[in-house]
């Protein structure tokens, strides 16, 4: 079961772009991908500091001579980092772009939470039509 938070946009409710869930805690891909995970969710000034932060980073590591071994472990350590702020670099951007937190769903999936929160919320899901 996973835990999400809900994100509405309120005017003109359309359920494919007014309504996000963002989910809670670790993000993997962003683990993984760093800079190309917030550009691939639309987080120019994220992806722009991630992608300064990798090349300082890795530019310290070449001039002090570390070693492989200590390479590793401060790119594991970055990435730690990426996938712990990832999913909270969402909220904030969905919160400058317009959308209010309404709350917290859970389901095995986003489309399974985001139909038990429309069942908690009748107001919200009339509006859509649903």
């Amino acid at each position: 079961m996973h835990v999400y938070t809900v994100h509405v946009r309120r005017h003109a409710l359309d359920p494919d772009r007014d309504i996000v869930l963002v989910k809670e805690g670790f993000s993997w891909p962003a683990f993984f991908l760093g800079s190309l995970w917030a550009f691939r969710h639309r987080l120019w000034l994220a992806a722009a500091v991630l992608l300064a932060a990798l090349f300082a980073v890795g530019a310290g590591l070449n001039f002090s001579g570390a070693d492989p071994l200590t390479q590793l472990v401060v790119a594991v350590a970055y990435g730690a980092v990426v996938g712990t702020v990832a999913n909270d670099l969402r909220r904030w951007k969905l919160d400058r772009d317009g959308f209010a937190a309404a709350g917290v769903a859970t389901g095995i999936d986003r489309e399974s939470a985001l139909g038990r929160y429309l069942d908690s919320d009748p107001a919200l899901a009339s509006e859509l039509g649903a």
